[in-house]
């Protein structure tokens, strides 16, 4: 933060950073508008997954009021979305990151990923969207590709094997990320 002589503060770089809370809302709202088309269309039946939460305490001035203000992540979340396509299960995480050259697993739960796993297992098609924000590329990353390289010990995924193994997603103004033709090329490779 730059101070002015007139004791003013420059606050461009304070509006502008994103807070980690807030990371990722673009792709999800970009998602959330997809599954809507998906759903509209009749394509597939795709919804974002509500976090358990534990509700300590709320604050009742009156019914129309009432605010919680005082919450509590009950058990860690599985993935962010779930649903069903050609009668298929499907379950993925969303994820942003602002690196050019890799996605960190540090943006990754592990608990996360054994979920994933564990669809794979039982036949689900199971997969990460990752969008590289500074690059405006969005792919579709198969999850034994993102658990493996996990499970070797790599600290993150390079871009190149995304931009080699992943699917890039096209985007557009009435179904932003069109995830559904990777699926439909995963379909067809057997996953």
């Amino acid at each position: 933060m730059v101070h002015y002589p007139t004791g003013k503060k420059n606050t461009f770089q304070e509006k502008n950073k994103i807070s980690a809370g807030r990371r990722g809302q673009a792709l999800e709202k970009d998602l959330n508008q997809s599954n809507q088309y998906y759903l509209d269309t009749n394509k597939a039946v795709i919804h974002k997954k509500p976090t358990p939460i534990q509700i300590v305490k709320v604050d009742y001035q009156s019914r129309s009021t009432a605010k919680i203000t005082e919450a509590y992540f009950r058990i860690p979340s599985t993935t962010d979305y779930n649903g069903i396509y050609k009668g298929r299960y499907l379950d993925f995480e969303a994820k942003e990151t602002r690196s050019r050259t890799l996605f960190p697993f540090k943006a990754i739960h592990p608990h996360q990923l054994i979920h994933l796993k564990q669809v794979k297992s039982h036949g689900g098609i199971a997969f990460v969207i990752i969008r590289f924000v500074l690059l405006q590329e969005t792919y579709l990353v198969e999850a034994g590709i993102v658990i493996e390289a996990y499970e070797n010990k790599q600290h993150s995924l390079p871009l190149s094997v995304v931009r080699d193994k992943g699917y890039l997603l096209k985007s557009g103004y009435i179904c932003p990320v069109d995830y559904l033709k990777a699926v439909d090329q995963l379909l067809l490779k057997g996953e």
